[in-house]
């Protein structure tokens, strides 16, 4: 076991190759069609686009703009737009917005078209082409595209900071600044996104690099904080300026105990101050269905919340069947986030709760979760070079340095992210003031059931003005953490390797730990966590087995963010 006092490295920088999604294009097209033919002065697109117009109608007629990319332009000084031709005219289309200061981005063949960053000079170009050349020009902010898969190809979504709202802030000089996202997962990778901004970190593996073999963590941070250097800021997080402190209780093979748990959470509480550590994200979980009144990995996220720490929990991805949110995610004091799907655009009209996000009551308590939903179906988060999720999954690559993935992991990290920025905005906000705060700027969720989507949907567009959070949770009954560490993995079974060449091995099971040691419950509640008790913990004092899955997949029980496409 390692601590890591400073993860650094150089990741050269590569430009995010983007495709466009064909099935959505062609419904766009489709639209785009309807639109030209809804339009005053418009007309069909047939080998005539004039039909039986006169020569002086012709001659007044002018190129369909749709008014939002007029308002887009007016207000930003360019606009991303898609250009519709009439067959044989792109050529001098694509000329006119290139000799006018655009650019084009891509060509829509489909729709006889290309997507372009418009200039207001390269639109009055086109304009000047007149409607015997370019049929319509219509807004193309919303969506954003990437990767093809040889399956087929999928929408992505890379704008959930614009849909909760998160870059009102950024505008405002809100980034997260200052407040460090713990983050108890595969581990992290110094990749150029996170470059300067990974801060502290332990390692609980046998591997004792902080590294992120297994591909999960890396994601989680670049959601929650990444720079999106890589990609000129399109795929940036949603906290860029916060700094993440990386806890590793995963290896290459994602195996992990609740050991582990325990002892990372052990270990965020004692150096919470050391690092600045304002923001706990667990993107991981167990089907315990174990009472959180007794349960130990309860207790350690209560502790965690009571020292202070916003402790963010994604629900887990066993909807949409109800009780199936799992073990953290089931504690009354933490912020529990299940996920929507975004459906690939910016607003919320067509957004869904994602039928992965699991559904409450909780197991045991019958308690109301999740509390929130956030982003969380194809997300473009950071991908870890050579790690096991980037093997096994090349389709999901997004360029050299992105990956998309869907979970209620990464609707946590979301979430974590706007806590960072919450908690730039009000450094003296208590947990639950923070929690009230989410509570009080969430907007209605879109299934409206408490059990569902929570009280409603991650926003935090009107922060800055948000001055009385109003949450008091002292009165909620804790854990006392006497329950039994076999109970609280549930089923998920591990096997310990001691020497596996030699066939020694032990399955994981009642109060043994991944350190081949019996659990002192006693011990483990009633020690005050501080940096002294760590060093002197038989968490610190002993070494970590490697660890191999017994029966059980860690991609659906435990990581929270198991599809890779």
């Amino acid at each position: 076991m390692r601590e890591i006092p400073h993860l650094s490295g150089k990741v050269p920088h590569v430009t995010t190759l983007t495709v466009p999604h064909t099935r959505f294009l062609r419904l766009r097209a489709l639209l785009a069609v309807v639109t030209v033919a809804l339009v005053a002065g418009a007309v069909p697109a047939t080998s005539d686009p004039f039909g039986s117009l006169t020569a002086a109608e012709v001659a007044s007629a002018e190129v369909v703009v749709a008014a939002d990319v007029e308002a887009a332009l007016a207000a930003h000084g360019e606009v991303r737009a898609v250009v519709q031709v009439h067959p044989g005219s792109i050529a001098s289309a694509r000329a006119a917005v290139t000799d006018a200061g655009g650019e084009v981005l891509l060509d829509l063949s489909i729709i006889d078209g290309f997507s372009a960053r418009l200039t207001p000079a390269a639109l009055a170009r086109l304009r000047a082409l007149g409607p015997a050349v370019v049929r319509a020009i219509t807004l193309d902010g919303p969506v954003r595209f990437s990767h093809t898969t040889p399956a087929g190809q999928y929408v992505s979504d890379s704008s959930f900071v614009e849909t909760i709202g998160a870059d009102h802030l950024h505008r405002a000089g809100i980034d997260g600044s200052g407040v460090g996202i713990a983050i108890i997962d595969t581990g992290v990778s110094s990749v150029a996104d996170l470059q300067g901004r990974l801060r502290g970190g332990v390692d609980l593996t046998v591997e004792r690099d902080g590294v992120d073999r297994f591909g999960h963590g890396t994601f989680v941070a670049g959601v929650a904080a990444g720079s999106g250097v890589s990609s000129a800021g399109d795929h940036a997080g949603v906290a860029p300026g916060a700094h993440v402190v990386p806890v590793k209780i995963a290896g290459a093979n994602g195996a992990s105990d609740v050991s582990h748990v325990l002892a990372a959470l052990q270990w965020v509480v004692s150096f919470r101050h050391e690092f600045d550590v304002e923001v706990l994200n667990l993107s991981f979980g167990t089907d315990s269905s174990q009472s959180y009144l007794i349960d130990p990995m309860n207790y350690a996220v209560e502790k965690a919340w009571d020292a202070g720490l916003v402790v963010v929990v994604a629900a887990a991805n066993d909807g949409p069947d109800p009780r199936t949110v799992m073990k953290p995610a089931d504690d009354p004091l933490v912020i529990t986030v299940g996920a929507t799907d975004s459906n690939g655009t910016v607003g919320r009209h067509d957004d869904i709760v994602a039928g992965f996000s699991s559904r409450g009551p909780t197991r045991a308590d019958e308690l109301n979760k999740p509390d929130l939903v956030a982003p969380g179906a194809h997300i473009i988060g950071l991908r870890s070079p050579g790690s096991t999720i980037d093997a096994e999954h090349p389709y999901a690559r997004v360029g050299q340095d992105y990956f998309r993935g869907s979970g209620t992991s990464f609707s946590a990290a979301v979430t974590s992210g706007a806590v960072a920025l919450l908690k730039q905005l009000h450094p003296e906000w208590t947990p639950d003031q923070v929690k009230g705060a989410l509570f009080g700027l969430a907007v209605p969720g879109p299934v409206g059931e408490r059990n569902v989507d929570g009280l409603g949907a991650l926003d935090v567009r009107w922060a800055q003005g948000f001055a009385n959070p109003g949450l008091n949770q002292s009165g909620k009954a804790r854990s006392n953490g006497s329950g039994s560490l076999g109970a609280s993995r549930g089923s998920l079974l591990l096997r310990l390797e001691k020497d596996p060449q030699a066939g020694l091995t032990a399955l994981l099971s009642g109060e043994m730990t991944a350190q081949d040691q019996i659990f002192n419950g006693l011990l483990y509640t009633t020690t005050e966590w501080t940096k002294n008790s760590w060093y002197d913990s038989d968490w610190y004092k002993n070494s970590w087995y490697k660890n191999s899955w017994y029966k059980n997949s860690w991609y659906k029980n435990s990581w929270y963010g198991d599809e890779w496409q």
